[in-house]
């Protein structure tokens, strides 16, 4: 491997910066493997729009609260996204407070999905927010920086401090376009990973300080999780947890993700966590990949617990959980569609993958 020359240290946080690496030098230590509990995990951003338009969610015929039926069949962790300045969505920065407020007052861990964008955020679009536009590198640094460390800041204020944060989300192409885009600018890019979590040392004040993860989408894919997180080892970017998307029509067989998880457990030494996960209980169009399990309610129940048990298996006990995305959405409207996967059929009952957990969490 060929170690690159440190990127210059730039902007308003680099008085901060001592204390932040002495801070991450102990959380990534194999100590902070043992502060993630096994996560039972579940996307709820768009919760809140979808009881608020009237959405109503059911457990054996029974109308509850999506956060209540969750945690009655073992659900612990909440992750809900971010963007900036978004205008077609609703996970601004008070709805998402809102939500995260309720569910941790039920008693769940909560990993926030910071986009860094007005609108999604994934491998095939990284959008500069409209007001970071025209930033230089150095603006753009400083941006990242004041932004995370504000809204770190707010929920903690708010009594809802994340328990872990994620610098972007599924950044295997880099994050801010142009700036900070993959592969042409790594030394851009990790000065933008490592703003945003300095960021977050900065934010939490005297509260616990939220794991870092970094998340991109290759569950299934060895080689380019090692390209990529061997990157990050040289440019020096300290984390505490590795985070992948797995769908399998995109990312490979469910024996290429226990050849990944194994290789990441053996390689890095850090807890990984299945970040976004999901299956249709009914036929879901696609462009590619085929389905390793029937498009059924059995068969999606089926998929999450085979990809459960690939979790649990991972050496070191380094499989740290999965978050489904995301089982509570609106049943009308624009994003409709995404019930196809989600926990919930046409009327709001219940399906079956909703007791997946029920045998390792019930006494």
């Amino acid at each position: 491997m060929i170690v690159k020359e440190k990127p210059k240290r730039h902007g308003v946080f680099c008085c901060r910066l001592y204390g932040a690496v002495l801070m991450f030098l102990a959380l990534s230590s194999p100590k902070a493997n043992a502060q993630v509990q096994y996560i039972v995990g579940a996307d709820l951003s768009f919760l809140g729009q979808a009881e608020a338009g009237g959405t109503v969610f059911k457990d054996q015929g029974k109308a509850e609260p999506a956060l209540q039926i969750l945690k009655e069949h073992g659900y612990n962790w909440v992750r809900l996204r971010l963007f900036v300045h978004p205008t077609n969505l609703p996970n601004n920065l008070a709805y998402t407070t809102a939500l995260a407020q309720k569910a941790k007052s039920m008693g769940f861990k909560f990993l926030l999905d910071l986009h860094y964008s007005d609108t999604w955020a994934d491998p095939g679009k990284q959008y500069t927010p409209q007001a970071w536009a025209g930033f230089s590198h150095e603006q753009l640094v400083t941006a990242v920086f004041e932004y995370t460390e504000n809204t770190i800041a707010a929920f903690r204020e708010a009594g809802a401090l994340p328990n872990m944060v994620q610098i972007g989300n599924e950044i295997t192409n880099g994050m801010l376009w142009p700036d900070g885009k993959l592969p042409q600018n790594w030394e851009h890019f990790t000065d933008l990973l490592k703003a945003g979590i300095n960021g977050v040392d900065a934010g939490h004040g005297n509260e616990p300080r939220p794991l870092i993860m970094i998340h991109i989408d290759r569950g299934g894919d060895k080689a380019r999780t090692k390209y990529f997180f061997d990157e990050l080892a040289a440019y020096e970017v300290r984390y505490d947890v590795i985070g992948q998307s797995y769908y399998p029509w995109w990312q490979g067989s469910l024996n290429d993700l226990r050849d990944n998880m194994y290789f990441m457990a053996t390689e890095y030494h850090k807890p990984i966590v299945l970040v976004e996960v999901a299956y249709p209980w009914k036929p879901l169009p696609r462009a590619t990949g085929s389905a390793p399990f029937p498009e059924t309610p059995e068969g999606q129940k089926a998929f999450l617990e085979a990809v459960n048990r690939i979790v649990q298996e991972t050496p070191e006990n380094l499989g740290k959980g999965l978050f489904w995305w995301e089982p509570a959405v609106t049943l009308t409207g624009p994003y409709a569609g995404l019930a196809s996967r989600g926990f919930f059929d046409q009327d709001g009952n219940a399906l079956p993958v909703v007791t997946v957990f029920d045998e390792f969490t019930r006494r």
